[in-house]
């Protein structure tokens, strides 16, 4: 075999990457004598004596005294934004076996606009939007501020209102 085959028992670290373990304890010449670098009494000179993050001695901690502030959403990754402008390469040519296609989350997520694990779209007006074909959108699915709704109108798109359907328990469709 020649010596550029990599062999599990041959495998180094890089040369630098390691270091010896402190070797504490053995004598006052090693400069880690007797308290191990440790320093005398206290909880930090004992084993396992060490506290929480962020605690203070009893003291109200830093991150309990200031005010909470803010939203995190949880949704916020799955919800994509798009700019006007991303529509301008799709032409009439694209719809010409279905007439009726319709520009809803589905149709973004397969010609790979958006993510698949994307619950919602937002258009927003930003750049210009030139592209030839006219769109249909569903805005049940994909939301617009209101100059991206505006743009679209005046180059001739067109907006429908689906039947959304609603995902909830068995119990909560049944009539009483």
């Amino acid at each position: 075999m020649s010596e550029t085959t990599m062999r599990l028992n041959t495998i180094k670290p890089a040369e630098g990457a390691t270091h010896y373990s402190k070797r504490v304890g053995r004598g006052i010449g090693s400069g880690l004598g007797k308290t191990c670098g440790r320093g005398h009494k206290g909880q930090k000179s004992r084993a396992g004596g060490f506290h929480k993050v962020g605690f203070e001695g009893g003291q109200m901690p830093l991150y309990r005294r200031l005010p909470k502030r803010g939203f995190k959403s949880l949704t916020r990754r799955f919800i994509a934004e798009l700019r006007l402008d991303s529509f301008n390469f799709i032409e009439a040519e694209d719809f010409k076996d279905n007439a009726d296609a319709v520009i809803n989350l589905a149709f973004l997520q397969n010609i790979g606009l958006v993510k698949n694990n994307t619950l919602g779209v937002k258009i927003i007006a930003s750049g210009e939007f030139k592209t030839k074909a006219t769109l249909t959108f569903d805005e049940t699915q994909i939301k617009f501020s209101e100059k991206a709704k505006q743009a679209v109108i005046a180059a001739g798109g067109k907006f429908i209102q689906s039947e959304v359907k609603k995902f909830l328990p068995k119990k909560f469709n049944e009539q009483k």
